[in-house]
Protein backbone atom coordinates (compact mmCIF):
# COMPACT_ATOMS: atom_id res chain seq x y z
CA UNK A 1 0.00 0.00 0.00
CA UNK A 2 3.14 2.03 0.81
CA UNK A 3 4.09 1.99 -3.28
CA UNK A 4 1.22 2.69 -4.57
CA UNK A 5 0.24 6.28 -2.00
CA UNK A 6 3.84 7.07 -2.93
CA UNK A 7 2.41 7.79 -6.14
CA UNK A 8 0.03 10.39 -4.93
CA UNK A 9 1.63 13.37 -5.18
CA UNK A 10 1.12 16.43 -2.05
CA UNK A 11 2.29 19.14 -0.52
CA UNK A 12 4.80 19.79 2.45
CA UNK A 13 3.49 21.85 5.78
CA UNK A 14 5.28 22.29 8.53
CA UNK A 15 3.15 22.34 12.02
CA UNK A 16 4.17 24.36 14.72
CA UNK A 17 3.04 25.47 17.91
CA UNK A 18 4.50 26.58 21.04
CA UNK A 19 5.01 24.13 24.47
CA UNK A 20 3.52 25.58 27.82
CA UNK A 21 7.12 26.40 28.74
CA UNK A 22 7.37 28.44 25.67
CA UNK A 23 9.50 26.82 23.67
CA UNK A 24 8.38 26.52 20.13
CA UNK A 25 8.41 22.65 18.23
CA UNK A 26 7.13 22.08 15.26
CA UNK A 27 6.62 18.78 12.94
CA UNK A 28 6.79 18.07 8.49
CA UNK A 29 3.96 16.61 7.29
CA UNK A 30 2.63 15.88 3.45
CA UNK A 31 -0.96 15.08 5.19
CA UNK A 32 -2.12 18.58 4.96
CA UNK A 33 -5.72 19.65 3.30
CA UNK A 34 -8.95 21.55 3.20
CA UNK A 35 -11.47 20.13 4.98
CA UNK A 36 -14.25 23.04 4.94
CA UNK A 37 -14.63 26.56 3.48
CA UNK A 38 -16.91 27.69 5.83
CA UNK A 39 -16.60 26.80 8.70
CA UNK A 40 -13.32 27.35 7.35
CA UNK A 41 -11.64 23.81 8.78
CA UNK A 42 -8.04 22.22 7.73
CA UNK A 43 -6.71 18.66 8.76
CA UNK A 44 -3.12 16.50 9.39
CA UNK A 45 -2.40 13.31 10.43
CA UNK A 46 0.22 12.49 12.80
CA UNK A 47 1.13 9.18 13.52
CA UNK A 48 0.22 7.88 16.70
CA UNK A 49 3.84 7.33 17.35
CA UNK A 50 4.94 10.91 16.72
CA UNK A 51 6.39 12.51 19.93
CA UNK A 52 5.81 16.33 18.56
CA UNK A 53 2.10 15.82 18.29
CA UNK A 54 1.46 15.67 21.90
CA UNK A 55 3.17 18.97 22.36
CA UNK A 56 0.89 20.38 19.56
CA UNK A 57 -2.12 18.80 20.57
CA UNK A 58 -1.40 20.44 24.54
CA UNK A 59 -1.14 23.74 23.11
CA UNK A 60 -4.58 23.63 21.45
CA UNK A 61 -3.41 25.82 19.00
CA UNK A 62 -0.84 25.77 16.01
CA UNK A 63 0.39 26.96 12.81
CA UNK A 64 0.29 25.42 9.59
CA UNK A 65 3.29 26.89 7.21
CA UNK A 66 2.92 25.43 3.34
CA UNK A 67 6.83 25.18 2.06
CA UNK A 68 8.11 26.74 -1.08
CA UNK A 69 10.04 24.69 -3.37
CA UNK A 70 13.31 26.50 -1.92
CA UNK A 71 12.30 24.84 1.05
CA UNK A 72 13.49 21.34 1.49
CA UNK A 73 16.05 21.69 3.75
CA UNK A 74 13.54 23.24 6.19
CA UNK A 75 11.53 20.51 5.26
CA UNK A 76 14.30 18.06 6.27
CA UNK A 77 14.70 19.76 9.50
CA UNK A 78 11.74 19.33 10.67
CA UNK A 79 11.14 15.64 9.51
CA UNK A 80 13.86 14.71 12.39
CA UNK A 81 12.82 13.14 15.24
CA UNK A 82 14.23 15.27 18.37
CA UNK A 83 16.82 18.01 18.94
CA UNK A 84 16.14 21.68 18.15
CA UNK A 85 14.44 22.17 15.17
CA UNK A 86 14.16 25.55 15.52
CA UNK A 87 17.89 26.10 14.93
CA UNK A 88 18.83 29.03 12.63
CA UNK A 89 14.79 29.34 11.30
CA UNK A 90 13.41 32.55 10.94
CA UNK A 91 10.15 32.96 12.81
CA UNK A 92 7.62 35.23 14.59
CA UNK A 93 4.81 34.34 16.79
CA UNK A 94 1.72 34.30 15.39
CA UNK A 95 -1.85 36.25 16.35
CA UNK A 96 -2.31 33.01 18.09
CA UNK A 97 1.18 32.84 19.32
CA UNK A 98 2.05 29.68 17.53
CA UNK A 99 5.41 30.15 15.29
CA UNK A 100 4.71 31.64 11.66
CA UNK A 101 8.22 30.20 9.63
CA UNK A 102 9.13 33.63 8.02
CA UNK A 103 10.28 32.06 4.90
CA UNK A 104 6.60 29.67 4.12
CA UNK A 105 4.39 30.65 0.90
CA UNK A 106 1.45 31.03 3.16
CA UNK A 107 0.74 30.13 7.05
CA UNK A 108 -3.08 29.37 8.54
CA UNK A 109 -3.72 29.87 12.31
CA UNK A 110 -5.77 27.50 13.78
CA UNK A 111 -7.45 26.55 17.13
CA UNK A 112 -7.52 22.72 17.31
CA UNK A 113 -11.00 21.63 16.91
CA UNK A 114 -11.30 17.97 16.93
CA UNK A 115 -8.72 14.55 17.03
CA UNK A 116 -10.51 11.58 15.65
CA UNK A 117 -9.18 7.86 15.24
CA UNK A 118 -7.76 7.01 12.00
CA UNK A 119 -5.99 3.66 12.57
CA UNK A 120 -1.60 4.15 13.10
CA UNK A 121 -2.48 7.84 12.87
CA UNK A 122 -4.57 10.14 14.31
CA UNK A 123 -7.02 13.02 12.15
CA UNK A 124 -6.55 16.33 13.56
CA UNK A 125 -8.61 18.99 12.74
CA UNK A 126 -8.05 22.67 12.96
CA UNK A 127 -10.53 25.73 13.03
CA UNK A 128 -9.10 28.71 10.56
CA UNK A 129 -8.36 31.45 12.94
CA UNK A 130 -5.70 33.82 10.74
CA UNK A 131 -3.81 33.59 7.54
CA UNK A 132 -1.04 35.05 5.61
CA UNK A 133 -2.05 38.25 4.59
CA UNK A 134 -2.15 38.43 0.49
CA UNK A 135 0.16 40.87 0.39
CA UNK A 136 2.75 38.66 2.34
CA UNK A 137 1.91 35.45 0.23
CA UNK A 138 5.03 34.17 -1.61
CA UNK A 139 5.07 33.77 -5.47
CA UNK A 140 7.23 30.66 -5.35
CA UNK A 141 5.77 27.40 -6.09
CA UNK A 142 5.25 24.72 -3.62
CA UNK A 143 7.17 22.11 -2.08
CA UNK A 144 5.86 18.50 -3.35
CA UNK A 145 6.70 15.43 -1.90
CA UNK A 146 6.11 11.90 -4.81
CA UNK A 147 7.40 8.97 -4.42
CA UNK A 148 9.30 9.21 -1.64
CA UNK A 149 11.01 12.73 -3.06
CA UNK A 150 10.59 15.80 -2.92
CA UNK A 151 10.27 18.07 -6.22
CA UNK A 152 8.35 21.13 -7.58
CA UNK A 153 6.07 22.21 -10.04
CA UNK A 154 7.18 24.12 -13.59
CA UNK A 155 6.74 27.29 -14.43
CA UNK A 156 3.09 28.51 -13.67
CA UNK A 157 1.32 31.73 -16.19
CA UNK A 158 1.29 35.17 -14.81
CA UNK A 159 -3.08 34.60 -14.94
CA UNK A 160 -3.26 31.53 -12.99
CA UNK A 161 -0.30 33.40 -10.12
CA UNK A 162 -2.72 36.66 -10.45
CA UNK A 163 -6.14 34.39 -9.63
CA UNK A 164 -4.88 32.70 -7.33
CA UNK A 165 -4.05 35.93 -5.20
CA UNK A 166 -7.23 36.92 -5.61
CA UNK A 167 -8.85 33.92 -4.38
CA UNK A 168 -6.60 34.00 -1.37
CA UNK A 169 -7.32 37.93 -0.65
CA UNK A 170 -11.05 37.25 -0.65
CA UNK A 171 -10.70 34.32 1.61
CA UNK A 172 -8.75 36.27 4.26
CA UNK A 173 -11.42 38.76 4.28
CA UNK A 174 -14.06 36.09 4.76
CA UNK A 175 -11.93 34.65 7.61
CA UNK A 176 -11.93 38.43 9.13
CA UNK A 177 -15.36 38.98 8.33
CA UNK A 178 -16.45 35.95 10.59
CA UNK A 179 -13.84 36.50 13.36
CA UNK A 180 -15.23 39.94 13.81
CA UNK A 181 -18.77 38.50 13.55
CA UNK A 182 -17.94 35.88 16.53
CA UNK A 183 -16.35 38.33 19.06
CA UNK A 184 -19.10 40.93 18.77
Amino acid sequence: MRDALSRFCTGVAVITAVQPDGRPTGMAVQSFSSVSLDPPLVCFCPARTSTTWPKISAAGRFAVNVLAADQEELCRQFAVTGGDKFTGVDWRSGVNGAPLLTAALATLECELADVLPGGDHLIAVGRVTALTPAERLRENGPLLYFRRAYGRLGPSSPAASAASASAISSRSASIASARSRSEA
